[in-house]
């Protein structure tokens, strides 16, 4: 495609119907000492082939986790991404559909997201789901909007060992509304949050607590316990869970009490690729599901009584009026929502629990090697396919030299919680060999 798609015919046609003689004409209302008179400085324009491998030439600066070994966690996770996932997605009618503007027209792209919320709330254990969000961190901010809509409450609780940047991102949607939020505290010696400073932080105007699971540090939390503590105060429990994949060991969010359950889905079938786009997700229960955000697709049946989908409680404010709009999210992630799908479709429920039993193994071998080579584990208590470990050097020291070898070794806890400044967060997923693994402890080892 040439880069001015105007012929001089074209110009001619555009300044006819203007009624202008010239472009000079045409911006003549246009003050001069606003107009350059002088051609615009920049570099000759290339041919297709140049640009291309200009484009590479400059892409090529980039380190992404193919050049490295990568146990990078922290919300985005290397994960292996079935061929069949691509190729599907890359079918044009899907591939084209950004978002369904005339729904009802669209029944296979609707057919795709109903699938999405089936398996998000078989995944998450709870009743209803809606057909995606951003990404994990305004997922969190979205569902904490809707505890304040249900419970009429302002008060919001947070775990410290919530995200750090999914925390930010709450705080950035409430700061029009006052001061309403509180942290509690997690323990200095379980790295799990306190159920006593959740117990102590609630009030009678707390809406929600939202807690992490596994949390940022890779702990697995006492999510029931917890559940208890928030409902005997009236509020309600929000889940967020980061790495998707643990669900296929872990029990549901929805069996262990929670209410609404948000989190990332970026683990099954969309890449890291530099941040995104990622997928939120949320799940609630029945009984809360008008005051869900964004759109849910719902199955029902045409006129001949044919099977057929429709979008529903699309409490959106292209729909109703902007005040009673539940969000301004009116959209979803329609392509990366169908990545999910295809990606959970082709494990199925053994391929699932599989896959994060392999996560599970993995991350236990890295950390049996890291502590073999010097480092300690944080804390000992049960965690997924990340953990936090305790370094004797300064961990961006360790870090930048580990780099140098070609390792990616984890984030420096510091940048999050001052106190944690010899602490670095590891995940290992199954794209992690054995030969990586034990090149990374015998590196750290010679640090």
């Amino acid at each position: 495609m040439p880069y001015i798609p105007h012929t001089e015919e074209d110009i001619g046609k555009i300044l006819e119907a203007a009624g202008a003689s010239s472009i000079d004409d045409a911006l003549s209302a246009l003050p001069a000492n606003l107009r350059s008179r002088k051609p615009l400085d920049v570099p000759a324009g290339l041919s297709e082939q140049e640009l291309l491998g200009h484009l590479k030439q400059l892409g090529s600066r980039n380190s992404t986790v193919e050049d490295y070994s990568s146990f990078l966690g922290g919300g985005a996770y290397n994960h292996y991404i079935p061929a069949i996932v691509d190729s599907l997605i890359s079918r044009s009618e899907f591939y084209t559909s950004y978002t369904p503007y005339q729904p009802e027209l669209s029944q296979g792209t609707l057919q795709a997201i109903f699938e999405y919320q089936t398996l998000v709330c078989q995944l998450t254990g709870m009743d209803v789901s809606n057909a995606s969000l951003y990404d994990g961190a305004t997922a969190v901010a979205e569902a904490v909007l809707m505890a304040r809509r249900i419970t009429g409450r302002n008060g919001i609780v947070l775990s410290a060992a919530l995200h750090p940047e999914y925390r930010d991102t709450v705080r950035t949607y409430l700061s029009g509304t006052g001061d309403h939020l509180s942290e509690a505290a997690f323990s200095a010696g379980t790295g799990t949050t306190l159920a006593e400073t959740i117990e102590n932080a609630i009030d009678g105007d707390t809406a929600c607590v939202v807690v992490q699971h596994p949390n940022f540090f890779g702990c697995i939390e006492d999510v029931g316990a917890l559940a208890e503590i928030v409902h005997k105060k009236g509020a309600l429990l929000i889940v967020a869970v980061s790495e998707a994949v643990s669900l296929g060991l872990l029990k549901p969010p929805g069996e262990m009490g929670a209410d609404i359950a948000v989190g990332e889905n970026q683990s099954f079938g969309n890449p890291l690729s530099y941040g995104g786009p990622y997928l939120g997700f949320m799940a609630t229960r029945t009984e809360f599901v008008r005051q869900m955000p964004g759109r849910i697709v719902g199955q029902t049946v045409d006129k001949n009584g044919r099977r057929a989908f429709c979008l529903t409680f699309s409490t959106r404010e292209q729909h109703i009026r902007r005040e009673r709009a539940t969000s301004n999210i009116c959209t979803n992630h329609g392509l990366s929502a169908l990545a999910a799908s295809i990606h959970l479709a082709a494990l199925g429920g053994v391929g699932l629990k599989r896959l994060a039993g392999l996560n599970l193994s993995k991350a236990e071998y890295l950390k049996k090697k890291l502590v073999e080579a010097g480092a300690e584990p944080a804390w000992s208590v049960p965690t997924f396919n990340e953990f936090t470990v305790k370094v004797r050097k300064d961990p961006e020291e360790v870090l930048e030299k580990l780099l140098l070898k070609k390792i990616i070794g984890g984030i420096p806890l510091k940048r999050f919680y001052p106190a944690l400044d010899r602490h670095i967060l590891v995940a290992a997923t199954e794209m992690n060999s054995k030969e990586e693994i034990d090149r990374f402890a015998s590196e750290l080892k010679s640090v």
